[in-house]
């Protein structure tokens, strides 16, 4: 049986916030930046300070509402952002001391993990002083580099498809004086650098891109050994070399990358890797060229559930044996060739941003299968409803695998004769009432019993609630729908009472599919997530956290919900918070016009159908103004639900 926490065993004088800490895991996938205090609310923490200060988010939900910025909201934290980029190149620079290594560390972070413009503004501006770049894959993301960056000693990873603009960008950006690097990942894009730096008389910094044979363990292996979609195999590497040679421009062979995969749970493989990637890089120079930099891509995982394992969706090390072991096995497998040590590059996007961004949003209703009170049983009560109210008589633990297959048996024997129109719906009505009558009675057992039948196992979770969060999962998680990716989520407050319920989360799409049914409960995976019981004085919120990388740009209009409010906020030392920036979410003349409505049409034509209703003599003309007028005031709200 897997674990699942089971609440029942403990009575409301052990919860405490250390359990609340340990039930839903903050202490271990928060990375230092969340906690609970001692009033049950969920603080967000700035670590950069010798003594962090620490803001509740109610307090930031509060300042939303005095705002009219309405839920569902994503938040980002400026200072988890700048913390990011502070430890990552701050610890490789601590690895390279104690290694005694040669070079210098200099990190990139890919755009396409998410664009959005605060983000990547925020990355360019903190990140000079580290002199960290930027990886672009598209001519869009170059020019995003190109107008945000600040330091020019910073690098500029050209990856992907690279077509004569592309390559033009780069090349004038190359001198303007950006470390603009055109890594070569196809032999096509060979001959129109080396043609457009000619004609432009502009030297170029290329790069190759090594196809890894090392495979990688984890939900994203695919994305390494022989069968990645990008990357050059050996022969095609000795035949970049030799084209440059032939065309005096080996000098200009500057970068060796070689991406190690995506999320790496194990820090063996991350090891095998650059052990691998430094063959490449040995012999590619002993072919001549002037390499300077080895880049190993991205990698540095994301501990989504705080297992600290070699699990997919967690990782077993942390950020210094991760930096540690990268500088060490450069260095020692280089030195042996008597090779110089080469600038350390790396392209960690997933651990730059996961963490700076939440999403908080409010549930709306919440539908139990709860057993109701029992009717009465009539005379003429029909058989099966007799059999089903009997298995009460003999609900024993030493026969509760019989006692469940009885009641699913007489309840599907009920179901079927209301098909065929013999039993009509108050009687189907009463079965459902004693079929989850005898189920909780079941449950209630099981609670007490060592070992669980396997046929079983399953009850507890069959039984859970759903409540019904105000978001899209296809909007704002849509990894969480598309791959299982897992992002812990938890209440935001009320922590210092004991949740009393299971339930498994649903958004408000028109989709069976928009549910969410795996949560990170006591560092296990479970189907179900302790929650509150919700009342109507109050709202009840939930967050998802370590939504910062991909929800952003990969969500969709399902149902035409558009993107939610975003607001950022920094925290101040004085426990104190601001809102630097705002940005109200879609409205629904928004989302239509990206579907390619034409709203101006649409308010015509409504028009139209309007007046036409006054002539037929179906409305008044006053009736007329206050329809228009609604409809028009749709056209400017907020695609989610806003409660008056």
């Amino acid at each position: 049986m897997s674990h699942v926490y089971d609440m029942s065993k403990e009575n409301n004088a052990q919860w405490t916030i250390e359990r609340a800490n340990q039930v839903y895991g903050i202490n271990h996938w928060g990375n230092n930046y969340f906690d609970i205090d001692s009033q049950g609310n969920v603080r967000v923490k700035d670590p950069s300070n010798n003594e962090p200060s620490a803001v509740s988010l109610m307090q930031i939900i509060e300042g939303l509402s005095d705002r009219d910025l309405n839920m569902p909201v994503l938040l980002r934290i400026e200072n988890i952002l700048d913390q990011s980029i502070c430890k990552l190149n701050e610890t490789f620079t601590q690895a390279i001391e104690k290694v005694g290594y040669q070079n210098k560390y200099q990190g990139v972070y890919p755009i396409k993990v998410n664009q959005q413009a605060q983000i990547v503004e925020e990355i360019a501006q903190f990140g000079a002083r580290y002199q960290h770049g930027f990886e672009v894959g598209s001519k869009a993301e170059m020019i995003a580099a190109l107008s945000t960056m600040e330091a020019l000693d910073s690098l500029i990873i050209c990856n992907g498809y690279k077509d004569q603009e592309f390559v033009e960008l780069g090349l004038q950006a190359t001198k303007l004086g950006f470390k603009c690097i055109f890594v070569i990942e196809t032999l096509t894009e060979l001959p129109i650098i080396v043609e457009r730096s000619q004609a432009l008389d502009i030297c170029p910094r290329i790069g190759v891109r090594a196809k890894m044979t090392t495979q990688i363990s984890g939900h994203w292996s695919a994305t390494s050994g022989e069968r990645s979609v990008f990357g050059l195999s050996s022969s095609q590497l000795i035949h970049v070399v030799d084209y440059l040679k032939e065309h005096q421009m080996l000098d200009c062979l500057e970068l060796l990358h070689c991406h190690l995969g995506s999320q790496i749970p194990n820090i063996h493989d991350i090891r095998g890797g650059v052990l691998e990637a430094c063959r490449y890089y040995s012999d590619l120079c002993k072919e001549g060229a002037a390499l300077n930099y080895i880049d190993l891509g991205g990698g540095l995982a994301v501990d989504y559930t705080g297992k600290q394992s070699n699990t997919e969706q967690s990782r077993n090390y942390s950020l210094a044996e991760y930096c540690e072991d990268i500088v060490d096995t450069i260095k020692s497998t280089l030195d042996t060739q008597s090779l110089p040590h080469p600038i350390i590059v790396t392209e960690s996007g997933r651990a730059t941003v996961a963490y700076t961004s939440i999403l908080l949003f409010n549930i709306l209703d919440v539908v139990t299968f709860e057993p109701k009170d029992l009717p009465e049983a009539k005379e003429n009560e029909h058989q099966l409803l007799k059999n089903m109210r009997e298995i009460m008589s003999y609900l024993k633990p030493q026969r509760l695998q019989e006692c469940f297959n009885d009641v699913q048996f007489y309840r599907d024997e009920v179901r079927e004769l209301f098909k065929r129109g013999q039993i009509d719906l108050r009687m189907r009505s009463v079965s459902e009432t004693l079929y989850f009558n005898v189920l909780h009675r079941i449950k209630d057992i099981l609670a007490e019993m060592e070992r669980v039948p396997e046929e079983l196992t399953g009850l507890t979770e069959s039984l859970a609630d759903i409540y019904y969060g105000n978001f899209s999962l296809f909007q704002s998680l849509p990894d969480s729908w598309a791959i299982d990716q897992i992002f812990p989520i938890m209440p935001i407050h009320r922590l210092n009472e004991k949740p009393t319920r299971r339930a498994i989360l649903a958004d408000i799409t028109c989709d069976c599919d928009g549910k969410i049914e795996q949560f990170v409960v006591d560092q296990q995976i479970e189907k179900t997530l302790p929650l509150h019981v919700t009342n109507q004085a109050e709202e009840y919120y939930l967050g998802v956290f370590l939504v910062g990388a991909y929800q952003e740009t990969l969500g969709d209009l399902h149902n035409l919900f558009g993107d939610t409010n975003v607001v950022s906020v920094r925290l101040s030392a004085d426990a104190s918070f601001e809102f630097v920036k705002e940005v109200h979410g879609d409205t629904i003349e928004d989302v239509l016009s990206y579907v390619e409505y034409q709203p101006h049409e649409m308010k015509t034509r409504f028009r139209n159908k309007v007046e036409a209703a006054v002539c037929d003599g179906r409305i008044s003309a006053r009736e007329r103004q206050q329809i228009i007028k609604t409809f028009s005031a749709s056209m400017q709200g907020y695609t989610y639900y806003e409660k008056e």
